[in-house]
């Protein structure tokens, strides 16, 4: 495995990857790296001596000071030990061109860019801002300041400001792969800590948090802070530290950092209460404990670090198959790409037509259920009562009563019953209508490359949808015809193997049974009797008309909308396609803003992964050298 520095150098520049590709952790449907990497998050109180750690750490003044919030946008700091003699220096991100010696302008320039994002309104922001030092007076060692966890909004600032600092340090310390150093003040009481009780609720076990208290030297005389440095107050895994940092009048005077060193290594091998803990006190101590800490954690890390890497390298290449490249600018290109995406949805509508995708069977619905119910409602009780059938086949007779049977009161009968199916056979033709227009509109959102041209998807509905009316009018022109074919020309067969009126026959006698010579009775071919005869034999006629066509109009639907839907949904909008003018390919594929956005942002974050994997794959080659 490679040297700390190169693990520590190969996740600084992962991050600062990270933040140049606009991966800065948090919400989003992105997947980010950034919480997957090892970091250490410095958590404190407002007048904690947060900053002065940090520049204790450092061994420079460079941090902006003042009343209030100061921090007001994470800092990334990354330090990296040089060789001793060789001069310090400073680089931003932002600034990648430009180095800095003088850290009063590295502390104006944190100021500018702070309020570059955010004005001049003491408004916070989770946008990062990466700043290296290069010094030999530093350890390799990364840190993320955090804005101070605060009480009280002061003035210019939102009431909200507590809540959503808070937010922001959660963000950071609530990832299982960040170290927490919690500051506290020695001169409180540490159950009142904002760091410590932070960190107790992120990190229970206290596996990820460093205990760092400062202001030793201000608390009052006769106390000390043994109980909480000797893990006796409140225990974690790993050790506390103590650290006195510059006085208030030191910074003034602008006392030198390591002059400052010094003093707090003095302060703790002559204390007679921590002199038993100097070694393991001081800020130069606390630098090369975090220095030491985050080398094994990325080591461990870096193993599950190159999992998720490739997984989502694999999952992002994915997502831009499936939203495709940027639009050639080719007419023939265009042209082969609009017939191509038309193909892709006529594939899909025929899954859903032959069963591949659900919606298809709702057709077979239509005819299994609903025509057959819409038959049972038909008003044949009534059309066909007593008084009907007296009252159409007196009509048909006109003012010569019929002799033996009512031929034309039958065939009026028969007729008019038959124009009752006209329409169930129209409402099985619209059914099936509704149901292909839904499929066409399923299938337009479920064929993934159509997503991106909204402008083309609406082109293809309007077409398909205009050929869906076509068919459905041949449709409702061939039920229709299969019904009158029926009224025109009845079944004579089927009246002929009836069994007719005999002189004489009891009413209530069984077809086909021989009257007997004394059972025989005048028959009146004018009295109810004989009118229910005919009702029922006319009843029966349309009985078996509807049965045959419960099979044929279920037919002249497949047959005239299902099949061509099949064959040519799209063939009318082909023809239009080839009659355009080369330039106006380019409109049908207008893409929708929000997914040519989607596509930038997933290149931008393969890039950012590819080049993780790189620098890994770097890291690792070099130290198997």
């Amino acid at each position: 495995m490679a040297s700390m520095e190169g693990l520590i150098g190969l996740m600084n520049r992962i991050q600062r990857a990270c933040t140049a590709l606009g991966d800065h952790g948090g919400g989003g449907d992105l997947p980010t790296l950034w919480e997957s990497l090892p970091t250490i998050a410095v958590v404190g109180g407002q007048s904690s001596g947060k900053s002065s750690v940090l520049e204790s750490i450092v061994g420079t003044d460079f941090l902006p000071r003042g009343s209030g919030i100061v921090t007001r946008r994470p800092l990334v700091l990354q330090l990296h030990q040089t060789d001793d003699g060789s001069q310090e220096y400073a680089e931003f991100l932002h600034m990648p061109k430009t180095r800095f010696t003088d850290f009063a302008r590295v502390r104006q320039e944190i100021s500018d860019e702070t309020d570059r994002l955010t004005g001049k309104t003491k408004q916070i922001s989770p946008v990062p801002i990466h700043l290296s030092i290069y010094s030999p007076k530093v350890v390799n060692l990364t840190l993320v300041d955090l804005p101070g966890l605060t009480k009280v909004a002061v003035e210019g600032q939102p009431d909200s400001i507590v809540q959503d600092i808070e937010n922001m340090v959660r963000s950071y310390v609530d990832k299982p792969n960040c170290i927490i150093l919690a500051i506290s003040p020695a001169n409180q009481d540490i159950a009142t800590s904002d760091a410590i009780k932070l960190a107790k609720e992120v990190d229970p076990t206290g596996e990820r948090t460093f205990g760092v208290l400062t202001k030793l030297d201000l608390m009052d005389k006769g106390t000390n802070a043994l109980d909480v440095l000797e893990g006796r107050a409140y225990r974690l895994q790993n050790p506390w530290v103590g650290i006195v940092n510059r006085s208030q009048a030191d910074i003034n005077r602008k006392v030198d950092m390591i002059a400052a060193r010094e003093k707090e290594r003095e302060y703790f091998e002559s204390s007679p209460d921590y002199a038993h803990l100097a070694s393991r006190m001081g800020s130069e101590y606390l630098a090369k404990l975090l220095s030491e800490h985050l080398e094994s954690v990325i080591k461990a890390r870096i193993p599950s670090i190159t999992g998720v890497i490739n997984k989502t390298i694999d999952e992002l290449e994915s997502e831009l198959d499936t939203i495709g490249r940027a639009v050639a600018t080719d007419p023939g290109a265009q042209l082969y790409t609009i017939l191509d995406l038309c193909r892709a949805f006529d594939r899909v509508f025929k899954e859903h037509l032959d069963g591949g995708r659900s919606g298809g069977d709702r057709i077979y619905g239509v005819f299994d259920h609903k025509l057959p119910a819409a038959f049972k409602k038909l008003p044949f009780d009534r059309y066909l009562s007593v008084e009907n059938v007296k009252k159409v086949v007196s009509e048909a007779d006109g003012y010569q009563p019929h002799l033996i049977a009512p031929e034309q009161g039958y065939r009026r009968l028969i007729g008019t019953g038959l124009t009752y199916f006209r329409g169930p056979a129209e409402a099985t033709v619209d059914a099936v209508h509704v149901v292909l227009k839904e499929l066409v509109r399923k299938s337009i959102g479920e064929t993934e490359q159509l997503r991106r041209f909204p402008t083309l998807q609406t082109a293809i509905a309007t077409a398909a949808n205009e050929a869906l009316e076509r068919f459905r009018e041949d449709g409702r022109r061939t039920a229709l015809r299969l019904v009158e074919m029926e009224a025109t020309y009845p079944t004579v067969e089927f009246f002929r193997n009836r069994p007719q009126d005999l002189p004489g026959a009891d009413a209530s006698s069984k077809a086909g049974a021989k009257p007997s010579a004394d059972s025989r009775v005048p028959l009146d071919r004018y009295g109810d009797g004989h009118y229910r005869n005919i009702a029922s034999n006319v009843s029966q006629y349309i009985r078996m008309v509807g049965d045959e066509l419960l099979k044929t109009i279920p037919k002249a639907a497949v047959h005239c909308q299902v099949r061509e839907a099949k064959r040519s949904l799209l063939n009318h909008f082909y023809v239009q396609i080839g009659k355009k003018e080369a330039g106006e390919f380019a409109h049908l594929l207008d893409e929708d803003p929000a997914m040519m956005e989607r596509r930038q942002q997933c290149w931008k974050r393969l890039e950012l992964y590819k080049s993780a994997r790189d620098e890994i794959d770097s890291v690792a080659w070099s130290s198997n050298r």
